[in-house]
């Protein structure tokens, strides 16, 4: 099954932050348990890549789903997996974790 047309935007941190602050996005995060134990991104939901089912995913209630990782190929994977399974999400955190935390944004351990 190649790229049937399945796009995947990128979003700056700054954006993702802001858009969950506004209430527009769920941010999905395809870490395994035990990187999520060490950095978890606030607010986030977590569905692992390894066992990744987009239907796993909540109900976003209106809100965009954007899928998060350390770096940004998992989140890649996933949303592209999510739009094989006939969902629209198309967006993630360009850079992942790497990127959040460079930009200074809040992290919580724990997961």
């Amino acid at each position: 099954m190649a790229d049937q047309g399945h796009r995947v935007h990128d979003l700056t941190p700054e954006e993702v932050s802001k858009g969950m602050a506004d209430g527009r996005y769920l941010l999905v995060d395809v870490r395994e348990p035990n990187e999520v134990a060490v950095d978890a991104y606030p607010g986030a939901v977590v569905v692992p890549l390894s066992t990744f089912d987009p239907k796993g995913i909540p109900d976003p209630q209106g809100k965009q789903v954007v899928f998060a990782c350390r770096s940004g190929k998992r989140s890649v994977t996933a949303s592209l997996a999510a739009q094989a399974g006939g969902f629209s999400h198309d967006k993630h955190l360009a850079g992942g974790m790497l990127a959040w935390k460079a930009a200074g944004l809040p992290t919580r351990s724990g997961g």
